[in-house]
């Protein structure tokens, strides 16, 4: 709606242009302030320029002209947005899709430790990358999503001892010394019954096969990981292993050196990556000959720009900030355009209940698994309340405020406006289909803001994908529910003589909800 209205003002004016929305929408439903912008080329003031270009706009179908302290004001006229609300009814599929972009962007995000299930400090990034994957398909971008399985290295090691040490301690009653860090928790106990049914007893003695028991357990704990994300929803194009793709080592470290950035110091092969605003040069490869968890990460990132994606998302924690430098350098270095890689970072997340800091998981050991969080409230309150603040910005709730049965609850808030719709259509025994070709002439201003705001699901999605903004999608699925629970409570709906134009009005309001929900990965309640 909004690039429509903007290429018939491009059309009369014939000069660029800024178009915003007042926040007053008595006044006008776009505004713009071009009159300020030409006053020094015509040395006239804003307010007579703004006179004489409404003049141009006298005949037009799709609005009505105003100006007011210089800014020319543009209200929709009825017939349009009629026309707008009939369209998206009859192909309500396809509502709020944008045409295809030819532009491609791959997302990298979770990329966890296969060493345990996920917990709190995953479900941010989880949910957050797969909400962009679906508005970004959805906007017209060929988007696609990967998780990068960190299987080499410590870790995995430690995966092994840990489960050895459980079984020997637990199983077999042997007094054991665990080192100062391990893994623990239930599902460490599910994977050594696990092992000793498939392979016996002796591989928790035996320290070469300490890798075979660790393999196991990280693929074990690969379908922990990829059923509780399927739990909420979220399901992932591809996984990509860190330890296949270091046969590629010599090649990369080969590549990395045609940019004469790299030096031998000590035994061991830097980046000087402090060329490109890193605080130190990095070490690539030890001086024992073992790669970094940073080479990983170069291979890694070499083998995603081979794919030879327009644009490359990477979605991390807060901590990782100071690791950005020293992967754009390394980037750099392969040849590649560093700015086409981008990293999104999620602040912390602090959850609470009745007011007091959320348990850890007993299960888990150390930490609130992602699937307590699901169990607790449910996987669409998960997923409404983990991007319904700016990714910038701390987040913090409590759980108990999205299992409450009322407005102070936000997803309950924005289903009963859904529900509320569906339950009015049935007392006036019509669907949509009945009222799809009402005429909407006769509404009121009221109810064609209401309408005109249910119609800007388009914009909010465009901005909330390109500025990576995504809480403007729930902010503005609350924002609309208010506005229509307030309409609905000031006016008569069923037996009104324009009955059918308001159910209509209201059949669009719900199609933008559960429009907005569908690409937030939540089902909208038909009924409550």
């Amino acid at each position: 709606m909004k690039e429509i209205v903007k290429s018939h003002i491009a059309k009369v004016l014939g000069e660029s242009f800024v178009l915003e929305k007042p926040k007053d929408k008595t006044l006008a439903h776009y505004a713009t302030p071009i009159a300020f912008s030409l006053a020094k080329e015509l040395k006239k003031s804003p307010m007579i320029i703004a006179d004489e270009l409404a003049l141009k706009f006298t005949h037009s179908e799709i609005f009505e002209v105003s100006t007011a302290n210089g800014y020319l004001n543009f209200k929709l006229k009825s017939k349009f947005l009629d026309e707008i609300s009939t369209n998206a009814l009859k192909n309500d599929v396809n509502f709020a899709k944008q045409r295809p972009k030819n532009e491609s962007v791959f997302i990298e995000y979770i990329s966890a430790n296969p060493t345990g299930p996920l917990h709190i400090g995953h479900v941010r990034g989880a949910v957050f990358g797969d909400t962009l994957a679906r508005i970004g398909e959805y906007v017209g971008y060929d988007m696609a999503t990967e998780y990068y399985i960190n299987d080499a290295g410590n870790q995995i090691d430690l995966l092994g001892v840990s489960v050895s040490l459980y079984a020997k301690e637990t199983i077999f009653n042997e007094s054991v010394k665990y080192p100062e860090s391990f893994y623990r928790g239930e599902y460490i106990a599910s994977i050594a019954q696990a092992a000793l049914q498939k392979f016996g007893k002796e591989i928790f003695y035996d320290e070469n096969r300490n890798l075979e028991l660790a393999t196991f357990a990280k693929d074990i704990v690969l379908d922990i990981i990829k059923k509780d994300l399927s739990d909420v929803g979220i399901n992932i194009q591809s996984w990509a292993s860190e330890k296949a793709l270091y046969h590629k080592l010599d090649d990369t470290i080969n590549k990395l050196k045609k940019s004469n950035q790299m030096y031998e110091k000590d035994g061991a092969t830097y980046i000087a990556s402090t060329t490109l605003g890193d605080d130190n040069d990095r070490v690539v490869v030890r001086d024992d000959g073992r790669p970094t968890y940073l080479a990983g990460d170069i291979i890694y990132h070499n083998s995603k720009y081979e794919k030879n994606y327009d644009h490359y998302i990477n979605i991390w924690g807060a901590d990782h900030h100071g690791y950005i430098a020293r992967l754009k350098a390394a980037i750099n270095f392969l040849g590649y355009d560093e700015n086409k890689l981008e990293i999104i970072l999620m602040q912390m997340v602090s959850l609470l209940k009745d007011g007091k800091p959320f348990k850890m998981s007993k299960r888990a050991g150390t930490s609130v698994l992602m699937s307590d969080i699901a169990e607790e409230i449910g996987a669409d309150a998960l997923r409404f309340m983990f991007i319904s603040k700016a990714n910038t910005t701390p987040l913090e709730f409590d759980l108990n405020l999205v299992k409450a049965d009322d407005s102070s609850n936000p997803i309950f808030y924005v289903n009963y406006a859904h529900a509320r719709v569906n339950q009015i259509l049935g007392k006036a025994n019509k669907s949509v289909s009945d009222v799809i070709d009402a005429d909407l002439s006769a509404l009121d201003d009221n109810a064609k803001n209401l309408l005109f705001e249910a119609l800007t699901l388009p914009e909010v999605l465009i901005d909330a994908f390109n500025t990576r903004s995504l809480h403007k999608l729930p902010d503005f699925l609350k924002s609309l529910s208010a506005s229509f629970h307030k309409f609905y409570n000031e006016n008569r709906v069923v037996g009104n003589e324009n009955e059918d134009a308001l159910l209509k009005l209201f059949c669009v309001v719900a199609l933008s909800i559960r429009t907005g929900f569908n690409l937030m990965g939540i089902k909208a309640k038909d009924r409550m």
